[in-house]
């Protein structure tokens, strides 16, 4: 990745460009794959401008924490055997800022972000942190938020940070690759359990198709 890229600034946007962001960026780009560090870098910057468009005060350095974190969990080295990814990530990112004495009470923020980003329907209502990170999330992978950001936005973040030929069955693939050799940590929501048992033509969401059917053309 070129310095010309870490420099970047979309609507104002930009990486951090401080110590612990700096290290942040080349711990990340150390640990995973091209495909997910540049998906994580464009959450990071979808999250950041979704907090321009509402008003939203947080600390640019934590939600790129968060936001670049965010699947490590999937990464051999960081995955545990029982635990779900995103608690991995969530302890991995704990763990690199704890040595950087980052305030315990930010630690939790970016922890929490982390651990709840695949969790619909809760991040929203909590900490400016934890709210624009599953945004970030969401835009990427799902484009939920698509028609909020401008073409001009879009390209030039892609631009940025590209998107494969193939990201939505790339993103799918490396999920399963992640998290294939603990099935039981995909336990998801209960409620949709119930609603299926006694509901004969409940029809569940599915992630995957989700993200096939999302408005990203790739």
């Amino acid at each position: 990745m070129s310095d010309r890229l870490e420099t970047t600034s979309i609507e104002g946007v930009k990486v951090p460009d401080s110590k612990l962001g700096r290290a942040i960026t080349e711990f990340v780009r150390d640990t995973e794959s091209d495909l997910l560090f540049n998906h994580s870098s464009r959450v990071y910057f979808f999250a950041a401008i979704a907090g321009g468009q509402r008003e939203l005060t947080f600390n640019s350095e934590l939600l790129y924490a968060a936001a670049m974190f965010h699947d490590v969990g999937l990464m051999p080295k960081h995955s545990s055997s029982n635990l779900r990814f995103e608690v991995d990530g969530a302890n991995a990112a704990r763990e690199f800022l704890r040595s950087y004495n980052v305030d315990p009470s930010d630690i939790e923020k970016v922890w929490t972000a982390i651990a709840l980003h695949t969790t619909p329907g809760v991040p929203e209502f909590m900490h400016p942190i934890v709210a624009l990170t599953t945004a970030g999330v969401e835009m990427d992978v799902l484009g939920l938020t698509y028609g909020q950001y401008s073409d001009d936005t879009r390209e030039a973040v892609v631009k940025a940070y590209p998107r494969t030929p193939h990201f939505k069955e790339d993103i799918i693939q490396a999920f399963y690759d992640g998290i294939k050799h603990k099935p039981d940590t995909a336990f998801g929501n209960v409620k949709a359990d119930v609603i299926a048992d006694k509901v004969p033509h409940f029809h569940r969401g599915n992630f995957c198709s989700v993200i096939r059917e999302s408005r990203w053309k790739a």
